[in-house]
């Protein structure tokens, strides 16, 4: 099964290391939609995805028009402050691309206003503004991994020092 993780326009480097971190231990694709507030060269980008940059598999897009056009047919889940669904509520299929706005923004309304059966959101309180992306991303991307069984995810940990059984 494949869970596609695309970043709109994304501002903060740091922000999408830690996700490029959670793509690479959960087999996730990893999709960046410019402009983007960085370069993928930028040490805090590197730092924060630390040795697992290598083990992404990673789309670049020129525009969200750009990524639309190269993903057709897709199921497409916005995820947003704005949503009026659950997050954990919804069914997600093999292959669906999970989509996050920039830090600043979120994603572009207009596309929200015309999909608004797939713009979901993670429930919080009313006064504050929103989570970190990244810590976003992980919620989602394990809610759905959740959904579908941790496919080829190892479920079960081992000491160092010792075995369970002891």
């Amino acid at each position: 099964m494949t869970l596609n993780i695309v970043l709109v326009e994304p501002q903060i480097p740091q922000n999408t290391g830690n996700i490029s971190r959670t793509c690479a231990v959960t087999g996730a694709r990893l999709h960046l939609v410019k402009p983007m507030g960085f370069t993928v060269t930028d040490k805090n980008l590197k730092r924060a995805g630390l040795d697992y940059w290598d083990k992404l598999d990673i789309t670049y897009y020129d525009s969200l028009a750009d990524f639309f056009e190269k993903t057709k047919g897709g199921k497409y889940f916005y995820f947003t402050t704005k949503g009026r669904h659950v997050y954990s509520e919804m069914s997600y299929p093999d292959g669906c691309y999970i989509l996050f706005g920039r830090e600043d923004a979120g994603l572009p309304e207009e596309l929200l206003h015309d999909n608004p059966d797939s713009c979901v959101r993670l429930p919080m309180r009313p006064t504050l503004r929103s989570l970190n992306l990244s810590n976003s991303v992980a919620i989602a991307a394990y809610e759905i991994l959740r959904q579908w069984d941790f496919p080829d995810l190892e479920r079960e940990g081992k000491l160092t020092r010792f075995t369970w059984e002891d």
